[in-house]
């Protein structure tokens, strides 16, 4: 049983080397290959990469980056049994693929494997929410998707048609995650680690901002777009929480843009906005620990909030597509 390992990267000429090198670690013994699935790197990515006995594949016009577009890139490509997806800056743990492989030999109904995803640079308040969030898809056992990647059995992926789909900016881990489970098929985490991830280090805020420029809050929006009319799309309302949270903000607006325009006294209007905004962020404050922590969740919220129409109301291809791509270096 052979693997590919696909790694996904877009401008990670800081940390592609080790993870290369991580890559071929963990699959030294067994058959298997290292596809570099990149999405139209600027800087000496790909240059990095082409040192090693790995394939490299990169996007080309029309194709354009995404969130959904690499580990399908990289799909396209690959010829093994299993599919270990990483990303660009993470370091595959030299054990993880054994074990892996043995938790699928053993549960033919499972699609998928993970681990724990252990972030090295927290000093980012996105980050920093991510080690200390307890969401159910992070829990041991049976989850609902693999955020972070791991190891997929190929024939799963091929009983639901496509790895990812390109036109999704955001969550293409819980769209192949719902898209497997609709076919009858399970996902595992092991209680053990599966990559070190070295994160974004820039400020939190200009992170909220480059992400809402490169299109990944869009991500919530477009993956109901893609759900429209399809049996699981029910399944998806109930299994997102953030629906019901960007639903409370929406309220929050109209109320806040109601007080505004219909009390006759501005001043005190604007005093009771301002006043509902503190609250909110002094609640929020107290259940993260810190206003910093606070503050931040807040505003990512109307981000995401404002970004979930958008995504919704963007035109699609068709996920099975074949990405328009050219393939730079094949392994010796």
């Amino acid at each position: 049983m052979t693997i590919s390992i696909i790694i996904k990267t877009l401008n990670e000429e800081k940390r592609i080397a080790a993870t290369i090198e991580s890559a071929l670690a963990a699959l030294d013994g067994r058959g298997g290959e290292v596809i570099v699935a990149d999405s139209g790197s600027s800087d000496r990515t790909v240059e990095i990469a082409s040192r090693y006995p790995v394939a490299i594949a990169q996007i080309t016009p029309p194709a354009l980056p995404s969130c959904g577009i690499g580990p399908q890139l990289g799909f396209q490509y690959s010829r093994g049994d299993y599919i270990c997806l990483i990303d660009g800056d993470m370091l595959l743990d030299r054990g993880f693929l054994d074990e892996a492989v043995r938790f699928l030999a053993d549960n033919p109904s499972v699609a998928g494997v993970t681990g724990h995803v252990e972030e090295m640079l927290v000093s980012n308040l996105e980050f920093a929410r991510r080690v200390g969030r307890l969401a159910p898809e992070n829990r041991i056992g049976s989850i609902d998707r693999m955020n972070g990647g791991g190891l997929y059995r190929r024939s799963a992926i091929e009983a639901v048609g496509y790895f990812s789909d390109r036109n999704l900016h955001g969550y293409e881990e819980f769209d192949l995650g719902i898209r497997l489970r609709s076919a009858g098929w399970g996902l595992h985490r092991l209680d053990r680690r599966f990559v070190q991830h070295f994160g974004h280090t820039v400020n939190s805020y200009r992170l909220l901002i480059r992400r809402w420029k490169s299109k990944y809050l869009y991500g919530i929006g477009e993956l109901l777009r893609a759900s429209l009319g399809k049996p699981y799309f029910l399944q998806v309302l109930r299994e997102l929480p953030e629906l019901k949270l960007w639903t409370l903000v929406y309220l929050w607006w109209v109320v806040s843009l109601g007080l505004v325009l219909f009390l006759p006294d501005k001043l005190m209007a604007l005093a009771s906005v301002c006043a509902i905004f503190s609250g909110v962020v002094l609640l929020v404050s107290v259940k993260k620990g810190s206003f910093g922590m606070g503050l931040y969740t807040v505003v990512a919220w109307f981000f995401h909030a404002a970004a979930l129409p958008v995504g919704l109301l963007r035109g699609r291809r068709q996920p099975s597509d074949p990405i328009e791509s050219r393939l730079l270096g094949k392994p010796a």
